[in-house]
C-alpha cells in the first residue's frame, strides 16, 4: 500500500511551483526552447508562457532568461535560481513522500 500525495508551493502572489511547472522547467533546460518544451508536454505555447509567467510573478528572482533571434536563433534557459528551485522542490516532494509513507504504516488499514 503507498499513500499518493501533490504538492505546490504558493506565495501571496500565486503558485510558485507545482510538479507539472518542475516538467516544464525540465523540459525548458533540456530543450532550450519554451516552445520545444511546451510540444512535449502536449500544451499550447501561450498556456506555457503563462504557467513560467506565473511563477516568475511569484517568485523572488526569474525562473528563466529568454535570447531573440539572432544568427544561432533565439532559445530560453534556466536561471541559476530556477535551477535552485527545481532542486529545492524535488527534494521537499522527496521528504514529504517519506513522511507519508512512515505515517501510513502507523495504521492497520
Amino acid at each position: 500500500m503507498k499513500i499518493k500525495s501533490k504538492i505546490w508551493i504558493e506565495t501571496d502572489e500565486g503558485i510558485l511551483i507545482s510538479e507539472g511547472r518542475i516538467q516544464l522547467l525540465k523540459l525548458i533546460e533540456s530543450t532550450g526552447s519554451l516552445n520545444k518544451a511546451a510540444k512535449e508536454m502536449n500544451i499550447s505555447y501561450q498556456k506555457a508562457w503563462k504557467l513560467i509567467d506565473a511563477s516568475n510573478k511569484a517568485s523572488k528572482k526569474p525562473l528563466i532568461a529568454t535570447q531573440v533571434g539572432g544568427n544561432k536563433g533565439g532559445g530560453t534557459v534556466l536561471t541559476p535560481y530556477g535551477k535552485l528551485l527545481i532542486d529545492s522542490f524535488e527534494k521537499i516532494n522527496i521528504a514529504c513522500w517519506k513522511f507519508l509513507d512512515s505515517e501510513l504504516k502507523k495504521y492497520s488499514l
